[in-house]
C-alpha cells in the first residue's frame, strides 16, 4: 500500500518536472521567435484592469487602516483633553456638571464614529479584497494552460509534419537494403513504420485536445469575471465614499454641537469670574453703599443733636477732638476723622474700625489706588504708641465723620 503510495506520488512528481520543462522549452522557443504564440489582446486587457484595480485596492485598504488608526489616536488625544479640562474645573466654576456631561458626549461620539466606521467601511473593504489572490492564483493557472495548449499544438503540428516526410520518403524508390529484403518482410516493415506514426499522431492529437480543453475552460470562467469584477470597482467606491462621508459629517455635525455648547458654558464661566473680580475691585464701595441709609440718618441726629446743643450751650464747640486738633495732626496726614459704626474688614488691606475711634487720615502714594468713598489711614491710638504706618489700612469715608 505504502510503495503503491510512493509510486504514484513519485510518478505525479515527475510528471509535474516533466510539465514545468516543457513550459520553460515551450517559452524560450517562444522568446527566440522560433514557436508562436497564441494571443489575446481582450483578455491581456481584461489582467491590466484586473492588476491596475487590485493595486488601487490595495493602496485603498491600507490608506482605510491608517485612517481608522488615526482615529482611534483622536478618539484618545480627545479624551485626554477633556480629562484635563475636568481635573483643571474648579467645584465652584459656573457650568462644571455641563463641562463633565459634555466629555462624555464627546467620548461617546468618538467610540461610536470608529465603531461605524469599522463595520460599514473596513469590513466590507477586506471583503471586496478578499476575492483578489483567489483570481490572481487562476489567471497564472490560466498562462501556464495556455503554454501548455500552446507547447501540445506545437508538438502535434511536427508530428503531423513528419508524417508528411515519411509519406514521401515511402514514394521514393526502395533502397538496395530494402530490395534485399524479402517481399513479406518488405510490407512488414512499411506497416510497422505505418503503424508507429499513426500512434504518434494519435497521442499528440489526444494530449492537444486535453490541453485545449483545459485551457479554454478557465479562460472562459475569467474572460466573464474579470470585466464583471472591473464594473463592480465604481459601486463599490461610491458605497465605501458615501458611508465614510455620511458617518462624518453626522459625527461632526454632533460634535459641532457639544463644542459650541462647551463654547457657551466657558464664556459664561469667564463672565461669571470677571463679575466675581469686579465685585471685588468695587467692593468697598459697594460696602460702603450698602450703609448709606444708616450713616444719612446719624447724620441727621448728630445734626439735630449738635443744634439742640448750641441752642442750650451756645459757647460750647461741638466737634470732638478727643484731646486733639488739627493744628495737633503730625506730619504728613491731611486730618482727622472719628467712627460713627462699627466697621468690620473685609480685606487684608482695609482698617477695621470701632463706633469712636479717631482715625488720621494720609494720602495715597498713587491717587489712582483710590476708590470713591474710600479713605487710607492709621488709627490715632496706634499712631501715638507706635509711630509708623504699619497698621495704616482703607475704610469707608461715610462711616466716619471729620473733626
Amino acid at each position: 500500500m505504502s510503495e503503491t503510495g510512493k509510486g504514484v506520488n513519485a510518478g505525479k512528481l515527475a510528471s509535474n518536472v516533466q510539465k514545468r520543462i516543457t513550459r520553460a522549452q515551450e517559452k524560450m522557443m517562444q522568446k527566440l521567435g522560433k514557436a508562436d504564440e497564441t494571443k489575446d489582446t481582450v483578455f491581456e486587457e481584461g489582467v491590466a484592469n484586473f492588476n491596475k484595480q487590485m493595486a488601487e485596492g490595495t493602496k485603498l485598504q491600507r490608506d482605510l487602516r491608517a485612517y481608522l488608526a488615526a482615529i482611534k489616536t483622536m478618539h484618545e488625544c480627545s479624551k485626554h483633553l477633556q480629562e484635563c479640562l475636568a481635573e483643571m474645573y474648579e467645584p465652584d466654576w459656573f457650568g462644571k456638571e455641563e463641562v463633565d456631561s459634555i466629555a462624555e458626549d464627546t467620548d461617546l461620539l468618538w467610540g461610536d464614529l470608529h465603531e461605524k466606521l469599522v463595520d460599514t467601511a473596513l469590513i466590507s473593504m477586506d471583503t471586496y479584497m478578499a476575492q483578489f489572490p483567489e483570481i490572481k492564483a487562476r489567471i497564472a493557472k490560466r498562462d501556464r494552460k495556455l503554454v501548455d495548449f500552446d507547447s501540445a499544438r506545437h508538438h502535434f503540428a511536427s508530428i503531423q509534419k513528419s508524417k508528411k516526410k515519411d509519406e514521401v520518403k515511402t514514394a521514393k524508390p526502395l533502397t538496395l537494403m530494402e530490395k534485399a529484403a524479402p517481399s513479406w518482410a518488405q510490407g512488414i516493415i512499411s506497416a510497422h513504420q505505418i503503424a508507429q506514426t499513426n500512434l504518434t499522431r494519435c497521442q499528440a492529437e489526444e494530449e492537444l485536445a486535453r490541453a485545449q480543453k483545459v485551457f479554454e475552460e478557465i479562460n472562459s470562467d475569467l474572460q466573464d469575471e474579470l470585466p464583471s469584477l472591473w464594473d463592480s470597482r465604481v459601486g463599490f467606491y461610491v458605497t465605501t465614499f458615501q458611508s465614510i462621508a455620511g458617518l462624518e459629517e453626522k459625527f461632526h455635525r454632533e460634535i459641532g454641537k457639544l463644542n459650541q455648547n462647551l463654547c457657551n458654558t466657558l464664556t459664561k464661566m469667564e463672565e461669571q469670574q470677571e463679575i466675581k473680580k469686579a465685585d471685588k475691585t468695587t467692593g468697598k464701595s459697594g460696602a460702603a453703599a450698602n450703609h448709606n441709609a444708616t450713616v444719612e440718618s446719624d447724620s441727621t441726629k448728630s445734626a439735630s443733636k449738635a443744634d439742640t446743643t448750641a441752642t442750650t450751650k451756645p459757647n460750647a464747640d461741638a466737634s470732638v477732638t478727643n484731646g486733639s486738633s488739627d493744628a495737633e495732626l503730625p506730619s504728613g496726614f491731611l486730618y482727622k476723622v472719628k467712627a460713627l459704626h462699627d466697621y468690620g474688614a473685609t480685606d487684608s488691606d482695609e482698617l477695621e474700625l470701632k463706633a469712636g475711634e479717631v482715625v488720621f487720615v494720609m494720602p495715597f502714594n498713587n491717587p489712582d489706588e483710590q476708590d470713591d468713598g474710600w479713605l487710607l489711614g492709621v488709627k490715632e491710638s496706634h499712631w501715638l504708641q507706635k509711630k509708623d504706618f504699619t497698621a495704616k489700612g482703607v475704610f469707608p469715608e461715610n462711616f466716619t465723620q471729620r473733626l
